[in-house]
């Protein structure tokens, strides 16, 4: 199953990436099983983290939200403007 994950914002500076795809074992059903299933795998910011937000193609979700073959992940730090 391959996923295009996206990071924005103080994520991306972090961990030195604008994305990547990735291809989760089996049982990564869901974005918070997809953000561990990464932290695990160096992305530990994702976990750490205060407010992260997340989307799943292009649409707000929460980390409970189902992730399948295909999906765009978004994750980023909630951002204020002027």
């Amino acid at each position: 199953m391959s996923i295009q994950v996206l990071y924005f914002a103080s994520l991306k500076e972090a961990l030195g990436l604008s994305g990547e795809t990735v291809e989760p074992p089996a049982g990564v059903t869901t974005v918070g099983a997809l953000r561990d299933w990464l932290a695990g795998r160096g992305r530990d910011r994702l976990t750490s983290a205060r407010n992260l937000r997340c989307a799943v193609n292009q649409e707000m979700v929460g980390l409970d939200a189902a992730v399948k073959a295909g999906d765009e992940v978004a994750f980023f730090p909630p951002v204020t403007g002027g």
